[in-house]
Formats: C-alpha cells, structure tokens, sequence
C-alpha cells in the first residue's frame, strides 16, 4: 500500500483552511495524503479550524510559536499509522521557541518537518538562518547514524539552490533566499549525503516553483521560486519514491511538494 506524503507552507492554517487545504483533507477526497506536513500555520492548537480539530481521519501533532501569529509547524497524520515516536523541536530553546520543527520516526523512515527562517530583506536574519539549518542538519545526520533509518528533511526551505530554481535568478542575486551563503548551506546537504528529490528526479525541468509572490499576478505569470524541498538520505531510494510538484493545489502563496512511496 502506498504512502503520500506532502509539504506545504500554508501561510496561515485559517486562511488556507477554507481557501484549499479543507478540500484536501475532506473525508470523501481519496487522493488526500498520508501524512501532511504544515508551515507557517500562525496558529495555536486552539486556535485551527474547528473542523480540523473535530475530524478523525488525521492525528494531528502541533509545535507552536512563542510569538502569535508567527511560523509554526504541523504534521497531520492517517489515524491508521503508528509512529514508534515523534519530538517537538530540536532541543535547542532559540529554535524550538519559534515552532520550526516536527520530529516522528515511522516504520520505514523518519520524517523531520521543517521551516527554515526567512532572512528578511534586510538580510538581519540570515545568520540565524544559516545557524538554524547547519543544527537541523547536525540532528539529522545523528538520528540517522543511532537509528539506521533513511531521513526524509521536508518543508519550506527557504533557499533557491540554482538558477533554475526561480525566475529571476541575476536580479534575484542580491536577495534572501539566493544569496551565496545560503545557497552553500545547501551544498553542504548535498556533500553530507543528502539528495534534493525533486531535482534529482527532474535534473532539468525549468520553471518548477513552489512559491509566488501574491504582487503582480506572478503565480499565474509563473514568476516564482522552488523554495519547498524533500530532501532524503540515498537508502530511501530503495523504497522507490516518486516526488513532484502540485501547483494545482491553492490555498497558499506556496503550492505542496508530493513524494509518494509505492
């Protein structure tokens, strides 16, 4: 029996709700995902759509922000899996305090939910960015090395790699987001083992974006960036998984990423 697994940076769980991610998660919809992988919901647990919270198809597992309004992870899960375990944050309070990580281990894999800071335009943050990714990184390597289970990092990465990963790559070069440092943060995933699915599967595929800026018609111009990854250990390939984009999904300035397990 297969396993879908999206990400999907929704941009405020309450306003998407409505607007897409319902009709996703509706009971009667059989194309829904296994397990669903949420950012920047900007949101308590309290505070999710009552629907949301009324369903029983999903398990719902929350990392909140310390800051109301702000980031904040989800991982929704079928009622039918049995994670052996799952951890809020990575254990460092600077982090953890701003809801950016989901941790469950299932089966045949562990899942590690994440929302990469942004570096703001000012570039105040970037630091913090590049701190925060190389800790990830750090508790992945280890998870895999004490576990011996293929890691799959998912979430809104917030970094462009290549030129091919968004539209305006030369005006863009001075920008959070394509600025060398960041983008060597994830050379080095790459060079610690990791494989950025979607590329891997689609070495050359242009204009495959995962967010566009609500200015200027630009998701309908498809003027965007690929900012939303699932990034895996080489044994998962062994499972023969399948990973692609899903712009037809609205609801959100970013559209979901879809890996499938057969």
């Amino acid at each position: 029996m297969s396993t879908k697994i999206w990400t999907w940076n929704v941009n405020g769980i309450r306003a998407a709700y409505p607007k897409g991610l319902g009709a996703v998660l509706a009971h009667e919809n059989k194309a829904a995902p296994d397990i669903l992988c949420l950012q920047e919901v900007k949101a308590t647990f309290a505070e999710y759509p009552k629907p949301l919270l009324e369903q029983k198809d999903y398990v719902i597992l929350h990392a909140d922000s310390s800051s109301k309004g702000q980031s904040g992870v989800a991982m929704l899960y079928r009622s039918n899996l049995k994670p052996k375990w799952h951890h809020l944050g990575m254990d460092i309070k600077k982090f953890d305090q701003e809801g950016r990580t989901i941790i469950t281990c299932f089966e045949n894999f562990i899942l590690m939910n994440t929302y990469i800071p942004n570096g703001r335009r000012d570039h105040s943050r970037v630091e913090f960015k590049l701190e925060f990714s190389r800790a990830l990184l750090k508790k992945a390597l280890a998870l895999q090395q004490e576990l011996k289970l293929p890691i799959i990092i998912c979430g809104d990465i917030n970094t462009a790699h290549h030129p091919i990963d968004l539209k305006n790559p030369v005006a863009n070069k001075n920008s959070t987001g394509f600025l060398p440092h960041e983008r060597k943060f994830l050379d080095e995933m790459q060079e610690s083992g990791f494989i950025d699915l979607f590329r891997y599967q689609h070495p050359t595929l242009a204009e495959a974006y995962t967010w566009w800026t609500f200015r200027g018609d630009c998701r309908k111009r498809n003027i965007g960036w690929r900012l939303d990854y699932f990034w895996v250990t080489p044994d998962l390939l062994a499972l023969k998984p399948k990973c692609g984009l899903r712009p037809d999904i609205m609801g959100s300035d970013h559209c979901p990423v879809e890996l499938t397990l057969p």
